[in-house]
């Protein structure tokens, strides 16, 4: 869903627009890798994290730093919850529910106007408007498709098991960043991929699910297929995205990326709203509200703050980036991916068997190997600086 990525993740949602370099390419070095306290955090020199540390004292840095996670985590954790909160109380419109996940994309034009960008060096010829316009397109149709499945997924699943499932996108960036953006498979990335498929067999399988609503073992296999499709399509969009970047924009600045969100998502949102009346869902709205559970006050309540939620956790996506790195956005926005299901279990008492459990440790294991992978390649690539920093000095 716009994580992103519902990881973006989970959250995924919003993660496919702004956290690309963890799982389509070779990760630029991490910023907060090997930090003694008395040191200053790492950031790659000509990065747009580089003037934001500079422009900033440490102490304002970290403060920042350490908002952006709570607006990702609280974020992407509040989304998916309330989504699933709507449908508990009888929401029933699978198009409302995708365009509430792009719909407030016009907060975004906060942090695109208030949060100073570094002046962008000169580079080729861009490219012309009608080929940006068709990309933008192209994906904010994608996006739409991939927000749709989410919703059906989400609609037939607890929120724990649709949380886990999620998990699976790693083992598609790994497929698709292999054959798209030149990914090497390493012998941990092998073994996520394999883990993380296991714990979503594992889902597939489990006689002992707990559907909501007591829907039919048939409804929850279409949750399942869904949600593994859509993770499988929000990997896809990854790589798209950054090779968009690579070879069409050639850039990837805060502003450049952040304008990529606003406009995939204004087609997101046009497609959803025109899916919504060309379904008829459009007349069930008023019924829909009357009969919410809670109250038509809390029906409205429920879409703005999904709504919200999702742009929140986007500004937390995008801050991270624009503070430290891509990697390390990417890193807590999957994090979220552990937070969802135990939020689940406290909010709407989802059942956590002992398959749902060795699933999670599964998607755990699965998600460290990920980290370690890009621990291993920082680790290289600052040995590879600090030897070609010592030959600097060493001619000079």
């Amino acid at each position: 869903m716009t994580t992103y990525s519902p990881i973006s993740v989970i959250h995924h949602h919003c993660v496919p627009f702004l956290s690309l370099s963890f799982f389509s390419r070779r990760p630029q070095p991490s910023s907060l890798l090997h930090m003694a306290d008395s040191e200053e955090p790492m950031i790659a020199p000509g990065t747009i994290s580089e003037l934001a540390f500079n422009k900033y004292k440490r102490w304002q840095w970290w403060f920042l730093v350490a908002l952006c996670i709570g607006f990702l985590i609280i974020g992407q954790c509040a989304a998916v919850i309330l989504g699933r909160f709507y449908y508990d109380q009888g929401g029933n419109s699978k198009w409302m529910a995708t365009l509430v996940q792009t719909a407030a994309f016009p907060l975004l034009f906060i942090p695109l106007y208030t949060i100073p960008a570094p002046a962008e060096a000169s580079t080729s010829a861009s490219p012309s408007i009608k080929i940006i316009l068709l990309i933008y397109f192209v994906l904010g149709v994608l996006v739409a498709a991939d927000n749709m499945m989410y919703s059906t997924g989400l609609l037939y699943l607890s929120a724990s098991t649709y949380a886990l499932i999620c998990a699976s996108q790693l083992a598609f960036n790994a497929v698709f960043s292999y054959f798209i953006n030149a990914q090497k498979f390493t012998v941990l990335i092998i073994n996520s991929t394999v883990i993380l498929t296991l714990s979503a067999s594992l889902l597939a399988v489990n006689e002992d699910s707990e559907e909501p609503s007591g829907l039919a073992k048939g409804k929850y296999i279409i949750g399942f297929l869904c949600t593994l499709g859509a993770s499988a399509l929000y990997s896809l969009l990854l790589s798209l995205m950054q090779l968009t970047f690579e070879k069409v924009l050639k850039k990837e600045t805060f502003s450049v990326v952040l304008e990529m969100q606003i406009y995939t998502s204004l087609v997101a949102t046009s497609v959803s709203v025109i899916g919504l009346f060309a379904s008829g869902e459009s007349h069930t709205l008023h019924g829909e509200m009357e009969g919410f559970g809670k109250g038509q006050v809390a029906y409205v309540m429920t879409l703005v703050w999904t709504a919200v939620a999702w742009q929140v956790c986007s500004v937390g996506v995008v801050g991270l980036i624009f503070l430290v790195s891509s990697l390390y956005s990417n890193v807590i926005s999957t994090v979220s991916l552990a937070v969802t299901p135990i939020a689940a279990v406290i909010v709407f008492h989802d059942k956590m068997n002992g398959v749902k459990i060795i699933s999670m440790l599964l998607a755990i294991w699965g998600f460290v190997s990920y980290i370690y992978q890009n621990y291993l390649d920082d680790s290289k690539a600052r040995h590879a600086q600090a030897v070609a920093r010592s030959q600097n000095d060493t001619a000079c």
